[in-house]
């Protein structure tokens, strides 16, 4: 937990909030978590848990441990937070192999990952599991091409925490490129 000698640009994805009307989190007291948790010009994007961010120069960098703290005394429930910053989200789009290959963009899909993979839990994952799915595991992301939609797959969160041992959060390829084009106005 370094300090910092100026702003960066954080993305905080959260978890299985505001899904079937269960796990409610108004995006304005998000926002407010993270104001009161000192992070400057903070932006929430669509009710799926998108938060931009930045910190000023000095303060803690974020962790997703710290937020996760904080949402839960807020809300009153366990929420699991994803951090990426403005280089680690260029990085995770400009590494997708489906998109490189042109693949519709509405298959498209990023399950974020907390914690970098053991390399020993990446082969116990099923390539076959849901075909014509398709994934690729590229770092602290699994990209995946889902050609008949993610409510079909059983390539889902579930999946990969219990393979993999961690926790992940999935976004489309839409919100992720929007999200990126939102970090790119911060300063």
């Amino acid at each position: 937990m370094g300090l910092r000698a100026g702003p960066i640009t954080w993305l905080a994805l959260l978890r299985g909030i505001n899904v079937g009307g269960k796990r409610k989190v108004p995006m304005r007291d998000l926002a407010r978590v993270f104001a009161d948790s000192g992070f400057d010009r903070v932006e929430t994007y669509i009710q799926s848990g998108n938060v931009i961010f930045t910190a000023a120069p000095g303060t803690p960098v974020p962790s997703n441990g710290r937020i996760e703290v904080q949402i839960e005394k807020r809300f009153g429930f366990p929420v699991p937070v994803v951090l990426r910053n403005k280089e680690q989200l260029d990085r995770a789009i400009s590494q997708n192999p489906f998109a490189e290959e042109g693949a519709d963009e509405d298959t498209l899909h990023v399950l974020f990952l907390s914690d970098l993979p053991s390399a020993d839990r990446v082969p116990n994952l099923d390539d076959r599991r849901s075909l014509p799915d398709t994934f690729s595991v590229i770092g602290q992301e699994v990209y995946l091409r889902l050609p008949n939609g993610v409510a079909r797959t059983k390539l889902t969160n579930a999946y990969f925490d219990a393979t993999l041992e961690t926790v992940g959060t999935m976004r489309n390829w839409r919100t992720v490129t929007r999200l990126q084009a939102l970090m790119d106005a911060f300063p």
